[in-house]
């Protein structure tokens, strides 16, 4: 699957709701979906300068996008697939004071000599074609988006345009999903199709669908599984539910423009952040509160539920305060809210005591309850432990 793809046909898709699915077993029963992400808008980089415009700016290293390709992709002679790929990377730009502004999720175009022309007998037409960068971006943010991108430009040779009429953003999550790339478990699959050019007629049994596309893996976690196309298309919602279930935010909606700190919002573990690369916009305060190593608030998925603890689907708005039932005092703050789940930046050592029973202030008929995801490091664990020892 490709999150990010040219418009093409594909299956007859199967729809779904978000009303349909919004008991979490109903969606892992479902299998693998894809979703179109609305939410999701398309730039791209295109000049000599691009991975040096980029390095300086962003949190993590992109000089891999302007080195050869090193993860082998296919094991076939395919004319329009590059033999191999640069996988995707998550990434955030932020303010001078080291807060953040917008993440991206960024993807490198083989470059023509890395893969064959359209007859196959030899490299693509133009070797120096100037590289290409894709990032998908929050749609919500696009045009201040591309703006403050452009007044960092200076004299930098790099082309920043909004291609989001002629690119899409896809998403493809839910049960049953191999943690395998196509090309490790069945390297023919990952053969069929690049760009515009799908063969119809390859069928994989990688990764949980049978339709044979070049998939890229999400950059962040497993658990958002391939970036591909599927023939199950559902509602947007779900992959937002998705998320919430497993404590990703995404955007400048959910991760607040400005005043995170991407430490917080759990960058690090979802590989965005290089603390090998050098200097970037924001990087001292980034690194300062890194090798501090105590991160005392952390963004948590949220149950929301009513006294019996069943799901409760009252409204909670995010800025909601979650609170301590029995002291009163604030432990954190609704960030994201869809339905009976959210997310919430709550601080780990009120959040997991014991005894603590977490409410919403105004709503004392709701409880709340915050899950540690299952693929947090085992040290931040322990840094809550020795956060609540301090205590």
């Amino acid at each position: 699957m490709q999150r990010l793809k040219l418009p093409l046909w594909f299956p007859k898709s199967i729809s779904y709701n978000y009303r349909a699915l919004h008991d979490k077993t109903q969606l892992e029963n479902a299998g693998p979906l894809a979703s179109v992400l609305k939410s999701r808008a398309v730039v791209r980089f295109r000049g000599p300068d691009t991975v040096k415009f980029l390095q300086g700016l962003l949190t993590n290293d992109v000089r891999r996008f302007g080195e050869r390709s090193s993860e082998k992709s296919s094991t076939l002679v395919t004319p329009n697939l590059s033999s191999e790929t640069i996988p995707p990377m998550y990434a955030a730009l932020l303010t001078p004071q080291g807060r953040f502004l917008y993440d991206f999720v960024l993807y490198g175009m083989p470059r023509p000599d890395e893969k064959l022309n359209r007859a196959g007998s030899g490299p693509g037409a133009d070797p120096d074609e100037p590289l290409e960068v894709f990032a998908d971006v929050d749609a919500s943010a696009l045009d201040e988006l591309v703006s403050t991108l452009k007044k960092y430009r200076l004299r930098a040779k790099v082309d920043i345009e909004n291609v989001a009429e002629e690119l899409h953003c896809w998403q493809r999550f839910g049960a049953k999903l191999s943690e395998n790339a196509s090309s490790v478990e069945e390297p023919e699959a990952a053969s069929v199709g690049w760009g515009a050019g799908v063969d119809r007629s390859g069928m994989s049994a990688s990764c949980g669908e049978p339709f044979g596309w070049q998939w890229f893996k999400d950059p962040r976690l497993d658990c958002l599984a391939p970036l591909v196309e599927a023939d199950k298309e559902t509602d947007e919602q779900n992959y937002l539910l998705w998320r919430l279930e497993n404590g990703v935010a995404e955007g400048s909606t959910e991760i607040p423009t400005g005043e995170a700190i991407p430490l917080e919002y759990n960058l690090v573990a979802l590989n965005a952040i290089s603390f090998d690369k050098g200097c970037y916009v924001g990087q001292e305060l980034v690194a300062r509160t890194h090798h501090r190593g105590v991160i005392r608030k952390r963004l948590l998925p949220l149950k929301f539920l009513n006294e019996n603890g069943e799901d409760a689907e009252q409204k909670v708005a995010p800025g909601s305060e979650v609170i301590d039932r029995d002291s009163d005092k604030k432990v954190g703050t609704v960030t994201t809210q869809l339905g009976c789940r959210g997310l919430g930046v709550l601080r780990l050592d009120k959040t997991f005591k014991g005894s603590s029973t977490l409410t919403i202030r105004g709503q004392d008929d709701l409880k709340v309850e915050a899950v540690r995801p299952n693929w947090w490091p085992p040290e931040w664990l322990q840094e809550h432990q020795h956060q609540s020892a301090a205590a």
